[in-house]
């Protein structure tokens, strides 16, 4: 068996899982609160592509993706000059500042239609709905100039670092003051934390949540988190791992 994948569940159609492939069978790990997993992470290799919803295997030991099925999605690095041979994000486009407890506020853009979802794939805290134009090319202007003022990338493991604060309150207001927005969101992911999580990479233990692609464990008294993107590629065997894992203070 073979982690190939995850879903996040923020669309809201499934609840979060991970993608195994077992012998060329797909099958979704669920990741639902109070769930067991009781899986040990084996060797770790390219986790492959899908075409449509088939998967197809690879053997390279690049993981989690090798050089063949590594795809890179240029409108990431886009700051309002095209990267494509043609432009083609011809659709309303959001603007909006999403915030990490306690005090990080990153401003992004995603197609409109789709923005509490993305807003929920990063696992944002709260968020506001700064403005909707016309195309991604002009998103990606003004993100640009808003990005003088607050970051436009927030890593995993500074997530998890702070996963168990809430937002600044005043730090939120005073990000606000600057703009008008046009709604703001408050996430709720049905789980608080008494401290932060240890970052661990594991598929064992209870879980106790998801926010964005980060899983939360508990496991013998401590709590865990795990990006799920750090699993892609993994063997898995049967049975909780008996590895040494860090254990919390509060477990002594």
């Amino acid at each position: 068996m073979q982690i190939v994948g995850y879903e996040t569940g923020a669309a809201g159609d499934d609840p979060p899982a991970l993608l195994v492939d077992d012998d060329g069978t797909l099958s979704r790990e669920p990741l639902e609160r109070g769930v067991e997993l009781e899986y040990t992470l084996g060797d770790r290799h390219c986790a492959g592509t899908f075409d449509g919803s088939t998967h197809i295997a690879c053997s390279r030991p690049n993981a989690p993706y090798c050089d063949a099925h590594t795809s890179t999605w240029v409108c990431a690095r886009c700051t309002g000059t095209c990267l494509k041979a043609e432009m083609d994000c011809y659709e309303d486009h959001a603007i909006y500042l999403a915030a990490f407890g306690p005090t990080t506020v990153k401003v992004g853009v995603t197609r409109e239609w789709r923005l509490q979802t993305r807003l929920r794939e990063q696992g944002a805290d709260r968020a506001a709905h700064l403005q909707t134009v016309k195309d991604g090319r002009i998103a990606r202007e003004l993100e640009a100039e808003i990005a003088e003022t607050f970051t436009d990338r927030v890593r995993v493991p500074a997530k998890i670092r702070t996963l168990d604060q809430p937002v600044d309150e005043a730090v939120w207001r005073d990000a606000l003051s600057r703009f008008d927005p046009l709604d703001t969101f408050s996430f709720d992911y049905g789980f608080e934390l008494e401290s932060a999580p240890v970052h661990e990479t594991l598929a064992s233990g209870t879980v106790l949540g998801t926010q964005g692609r980060v899983l939360v464990l508990e496991r013998g008294g401590t709590t865990y988190a795990t990006d799920m993107r750090d699993l892609v590629g993994y063997e898995l065997e049967r049975g909780a791992t008996d590895r040494s894992l860090q254990a919390s203070l509060g477990t002594f």
